[in-house]
């Protein structure tokens, strides 16, 4: 509606939101179609998901790490 010229206030009042969540939206849609610069909205979603596993893989790197150290310490002392 707005890039067809109805104002941008209008348009939002008409939709019953507000103005920076329709001109939120009118960015993403430019980015995600690659009229403007950024990271896509499939992009963000990858990102997100990737340091997600990143976070979890860091976390059993350290639990395996512990792990390690507590058997190495166990074979080395006199029992």
């Amino acid at each position: 509606m707005v890039t067809q010229g109805n104002p941008l206030a209008q348009t939002a009042r008409d939709l019953g939101i507000s103005e920076f969540c329709l001109r939120t939206w009118m960015n993403r849609d430019a980015i995600d179609s690659g009229r403007k610069a950024g990271v896509t909205s499939d992009e963000h979603k990858e990102l997100v998901e990737l340091r997600r596993r990143n976070r979890v893989l860091e976390m059993e790197n350290e639990i395996l790490k512990r792990a390690s150290a507590y058997f190495a310490r166990e074979n080395v002392l006199p029992k």
